[in-house]
């Protein structure tokens, strides 16, 4: 359970452009103005978004993916004393892929107040213009570059009955799309969104295997969203897939009683089915 808010200290958490600089909302410019520190994770950028809003700019602290973890006892100090500081990142909601998730926790975890002042999010603009199911989805972030973290994480997708929104950048987006392809297979449907509410936006949509020729014809350019459709229903387990099942187990060293039980879970199908069919196995 978190404890209290404590009086006095506000963390505001607050999201800006993905690239629209419309998008920036009334509430939004009334946190940053009345903000005693912004933190943010490039000054220069964040100058820029204050200036276009007309909004005299307080003290701007660098909070970044290199230094976030030695901030946070800068911050805390800050909530200690009674100041209102303003959390955003260059682009979307702070936390999401960028940095804010180590800040908002240790803020919470000492029971300074902290809000929320929503707004654009790359997830969900890509996910709710991609025409894949939205009624459930996971978000992936970054795949791990390499290596057998990549593989599962992959793999994991390929399974998931939800659809999953991922980040790619430009130069990365060619292998990553391959590499779904081949976990997934070719036919999975996918939507690829680039330059999100930018003047050059674009969101392309077919199955993997035609994504890999859309990104092999053009040079990407701008960061990537690439949502995935879930994994579609398995067919049911009929006799012979049973059997396979079963005989598997049984020299992999199982006795009778835990192969029936270790099938009948991992295929969805009843014991007693189970049972049946193990009794003709030779």
């Amino acid at each position: 359970m978190s404890p209290p808010a404590r009086p006095g200290g506000r963390l505001s958490v607050v999201a800006t452009p993905i690239g629209n600089l419309g998008d920036l909302s009334p509430r939004a410019v009334e946190t940053l103005r009345a903000a005693d520190v912004i933190a943010c994770e490039d000054t220069r950028h964040t100058r820029k978004l204050l200036t276009h809003a007309h909004i005299p700019a307080p003290k701007l602290m660098a909070v970044h993916d290199q230094n976030e973890a030695a901030q946070v006892r800068t911050v805390l100090g800050l909530l200690e004393q009674g100041q209102h500081v303003a959390l955003v990142t260059d682009a979307g909601t702070p936390g999401v892929s960028d940095p804010g998730e180590r800040l908002v926790a240790a803020a919470t975890a000492a029971g300074h107040l902290v809000e929320a002042v929503p707004g654009p999010s790359a997830v969900i603009a890509a996910l709710v213009t991609s025409g894949l199911p939205t009624g459930r989805f996971a978000f992936e972030g970054f795949l791990p570059r390499k290596g057998t973290e990549r593989r599962q994480r992959l793999a994991g997708i390929a399974v998931d009955r939800r659809t999953t929104v991922l980040y790619e950048a430009p130069h990365r987006v060619a292998a990553t799309v391959a590499d779904l392809a081949e976990a997934c297979g070719p036919l999975r449907r996918v939507a690829l969104a680039r330059e999100l509410t930018k003047l050059h936006e674009e969101t392309w949509r077919g199955t993997l295997g035609g994504a890999i020729e859309h990104v092999a014809a053009q040079a990407p350019r701008g960061e990537y969203v690439i949502v995935v459709d879930g994994a579609p229903e398995a067919a049911p387990a009929d006799d012979g897939d049973i059997e396979v099942a079963l005989q598997a187990r049984l020299a992999a060293g199982d006795d009778r009683k835990t192969a029936v039980a270790t099938v009948a879970s991992a295929l969805a199908v009843p014991k007693r089915r189970v049972y049946a069919l193990s009794l003709g196995l030779k």
